[in-house]
Parts: C-alpha cells; sequence; structure tokens
C-alpha cells in the first residue's frame, strides 16, 4: 500500500483516490461479473471522456454487474508503483485490475499504445492475449481504433465494434452465461464470437511476405468471417449518466457534457467519426432539457456543453438553445457552449442565440486555405461565409476568434499553404484589435474515410510548412 506521505509527493494526488462524487460502489459478494474500464491516457483526459461516462452508468445499473475504473498513471506515480512493486488498481475497490473478470479498454487515438501495455503491464496482466492463463481477465476494447484493430490484435481478446449501449450489456450476459458453465478460456472467448459485433483476433490470421509486409488476413472458421458493427436504431431513450461522475481533479473539459446528437450529414473526406458513427440520430429537445436539469443538478457544473460533430446541425437547435437559456441560464448561472460547429451552419440566428451565454473565444474550422482544396476535402465552407460568420461574431460582443487548419492533405500546393496565410489575414482585418489564433494540425489518413490510402506527409515537410506559417503570420500578428 501507498503511505499519505508518499502520495502527498506525487502530482494531482486526489486522481488517484476514487470516492468522486456519483462514483459507485458496490458490495463484491452480490457481483457476478467485475468489469475494469480502463482509459488509457491520464485521469484529466479520461475524465472528460463521455463515452467511458456512458459505459459505466449503463453497467452499473445492473444489480449483478460492477464496472470500476483505472487510468494511465502519470510517470511519478508509476515510479513509485515500480520500485514499491505494487500492483495498478481500480480507483473504486482498489482491488488490482488482474483479479478482475473482465478489463476492457476504450481506445480513441492511435497514440494510446503505450498506455495499453502500461496499464496491463502495471495491473500484472500478461501483455499477450496468447500467454494468458485461465485466471487472467479477458481483455477487450471499443471505440474508433477499434474499427481498425490489426495493429492491436495481439493484446486483446476481443474486440466490440459499434455503439457500446446494445453490445456491452449483450456481450456481459452472455459472458455471465459462460463463465457459469466452467468453460475454458479459449472456448470461453470463440463462443463470444456469436455475439453480433464481437471480432476475436484469435480466430483469423494475419498474412504476411517474405519481407513481412502485411498482406491480408484469413478466417480460420467459414462460418465467421465478417463483423458488422453495432448501430443503435435512434437515440431517443437511449441510456445517457444523469449522475456523471465529478472527478477529484479538474479535467481537461471541466463541464457538463450531454451527446444531443450523433453521426454526421456532412461527409467531409478527412473525417473518421463522421464515418464511424453514421447514420445521424438525435436526441428530442424534450430528453435533452431532462438530462441537463438532472446533471445539473447532481453535479453543480456551471457551464454545459452541447456534443456532437456538429452541434449547429442538430435541428432542433434554436428551440432547444432558447429553453436552455430560458431554465438555466437566465441569470447567467450556466455557461452554454459548443464544442463543434461548422461556419456554415453559423446563421446570424444562432448566433444571436447563443451570444448572451458567450464565452470569451469564438473557434471555426475552415480546414484549407483555398476553395480548391476545400472542394477536394468535401468540407463545402466559402471564404466569403468564414469572413461573414468572422464579422457577425465580433460584432456580438466576442473577444477571439480561432481558427483551425490543416497540412498534408490530399493533392495540397503552395498554392494552399499561402491560402491559409491569406485567408488568416483577411479574418484579422475583419478583427481589428480583436485576437486572431491559427492552429494548424498535420493530416492524419484514417481508415475508413476516402482518404485512408493517401500518403502522411513526412515529419521534414510538416516542420517546413510549419516554419512557413509561422513566419507569415506573426508578421501578421
Amino acid at each position: 500500500m501507498l503511505t499519505d506521505s508518499e502520495l502527498s509527493t506525487v502530482k494531482n494526488p486526489a486522481q488517484y483516490l476514487g470516492g468522486e462524487l456519483n462514483s459507485i460502489n458496490k458490495i463484491d459478494q452480490e457481483i457476478d461479473v467485475n468489469f475494469c474500464l480502463a482509459f488509457p491516457d491520464t485521469y484529466e483526459v479520461g475524465m472528460s471522456h463521455v463515452g467511458f461516462q456512458i459505459i459505466y452508468d449503463l453497467v452499473n445499473k445492473y444489480p449483478n454487474y460492477w464496472a470500476q475504473r483505472v487510468y494511465q498513471p502519470e510517470p511519478d506515480f508509476e515510479k513509485i508503483l515500480r520500485k514499491k512493486n505494487l500492483k495498478l488498481t481500480a480507483l473504486e475497490s482498489k482491488k488490482s485490475i488482474d483479479t478482475f473478470d473482465i478489463v476492457g479498454f476504450s481506445l480513441q487515438y492511435e497514440l494510446c499504445m503505450h498506455g495499453i501495455l502500461n496499464i496491463l503491464e502495471l495491473g500484472g496482466i500478461p501483455l499477450l492475449a496468447k500467454n494468458r492463463s485461465d485466471n487472467c481477465p479477458l481483455v477487450i476494447a471499443g471505440g474508433p481504433v477499434a474499427y481498425h484493430p490489426e495493429p492491436f490484435a495481439d493484446f486483446f481478446d476481443a474486440f466490440l465494434i459499434g455503439d457500446g449501449e446494445e453490445l456491452v450489456p449483450e456481450f456481459l450476459e452472455k459472458y455471465n452465461e459462460l463463465k457459469k458453465s466452467g468453460l475454458s478460456r479459449t472456448d470461453l472467448i470463440n463462443n463470444l464470437s456469436l455475439i453480433p459485433g464481437v471480432y476475436i483476433p484469435s480466430l483469423f490470421r494475419p498474412i504476411y511476405d517474405e519481407k513481412q509486409n502485411y498482406l491480408d488476413i484469413e478466417a480460420l472458421n467459414p462460418d465467421y468471417k465478417n463483423i458488422r458493427r453495432r448501430v443503435i436504431a435512434s437515440l431517443e431513450n437511449a441510456p445517457f449518466p444523469t449522475k456523471p461522475i465529478v472527478p477529484n481533479i479538474p479535467a481537461v473539459h471541466d463541464r457538463l457534457s450531454v451527446e444531443v446528437m450523433r453521426g454526421c450529414v456532412r461527409g467531409c473526406r478527412f473525417c473518421q467519426a463522421g464515418y464511424l458513427y453514421r447514420p445521424q440520430r438525435e436526441r428530442s429537445p424534450e430528453e435533452i432539457l431532462n438530462i441537463v436539469k438532472e446533471s445539473l443538478k447532481s453535479t453543480g457544473y456551471e457551464e454545459l456543453s452541447l456534443l456532437s460533430l456538429s452541434t449547429a446541425d442538430y435541428c432542433s437547435i434554436l428551440p432547444l438553445l432558447s429553453k436552455l437559456k430560458e431554465q438555466f441560464a437566465a441569470n447567467n448561472e450556466t455557461v452554454i457552449s459548443f464544442p463543434s460547429t461548422r461556419v456554415d451552419a453559423l446563421t446570424p440566428e444562432l448566433l444571436q442565440e447563443v451570444q448572451p451565454v458567450r464565452r470569451a473565444g469564438f473557434t471555426m474550422a475552415p480546414e484549407a486555405g483555398t476553395q480548391r482544396l476545400r472542394d477536394v476535402i468535401n468540407k463545402g465552407v466559402t471564404e466569403k461565409e468564414v469572413l461573414e460568420t468572422c464579422s457577425n461574431v465580433f460584432k456580438l460582443g466576442w473577444g477571439s476568434v480561432k481558427l483551425y487548419f490543416m497540412i498534408g492533405l490530399p493533392t495540397e500546393t503552395e498554392e494552399d499553404i499561402q491560402g491559409i496565410i491569406d485567408l488568416a489575414r483577411k479574418v484579422k482585418k475583419v478583427a481589428g484589435s480583436q485576437a486572431v489564433t491559427v492552429s494548424v494540425s498535420t493530416h492524419v489518413p484514417k481508415p475508413h474515410t476516402p482518404f485512408q490510402w493517401a500518403k502522411q506527409i513526412s515529419i521534414e515537410e510538416t516542420k517546413a510548412k510549419q516554419d512557413l506559417l509561422r513566419l507569415a503570420l506573426r508578421k501578421s500578428n
């Protein structure tokens, strides 16, 4: 066990204590399936993820299942665990994660691989699935990266593909049934393949050439070749927590987040989420208002974020905002924000509606500097719309604008890079003394998008384009 003095030496020790408002504890003897939800990034990042909270709440509604949590520890805490030869434990029960029935990872981005391996190693679980005994927990994963799992496949017993609201309870029910039947680990895992949306890597064989280049994958069972993602037909009455866990330390997004819509009809060719989460599905305004009311009451948050890939496209956004302001922001006690907005959806009426509860800054994403390249990526936003929106934003009192662009997009030329500079300067001219920030990231081709086979530019190209932009934009303040 760690002593108080040891805990006091690490950064933000409260992130390792558990006991947060709305976290759930149960009596271990009454539990059939102990399920550890693992987020392979730090606590402050993982506590901001709404999907993680949805699954935690969903599983814990079953009296015989207990979902607990573990996050990637910070380096200072990890160092103490390794030095004292202690195992990583779940926040709720303080039991080491190798004692659970299932450890389920949320895979949100490819760079989380280090966190996956670190959590497994610190928890005393063999890294490779083939090396795990019958006493080891099942190691499973879901999330966007689970849609292209082969680089991770050797470390997992199963992947759950698609929306978790239906798939996770069905998986746990089947697991509980198989567990009670006394099957071996291999037979239990193989039986889980009967659930639609479950991919079992051990039932497939990757094929490589003589230079170990990946060529294809072969199904070992002729009746188990294709895995179809699970999609809930509607968000109407879909599970959503009204008592989300309030973190012990400030999270990256330290506010109440409510998912108003899933999916997107826009079809930007670089956007993986736009393809993975199709079709577009919406919650009713009435349901959203009820979730917000109950959640604010149970958390004490003073900021509300309406989550989706493009909240301004929500069909009832204007009446919803009007009701939210009327009920929760009439005296400025609650700030309402959009995390994601498309320029062409930001009508003057919508801007006027959000203006009374504005934040200091406003964010929009032209993505590319020229109309030609915006057409290539199917962004569908014109320079005129960007400038008009910025003009309206500043007239309504926002203090600054941030513009998001990408470099390294397919067919990009020097003219497109210059277009970022030119558009940013035009926005600055509209802004006058107000601040304009340009944020530029490198395009990463994503599986299941039209650009999945595109080449990613090199580090050298990235730095050269960044230097060009930095020098030119610095002159423009």
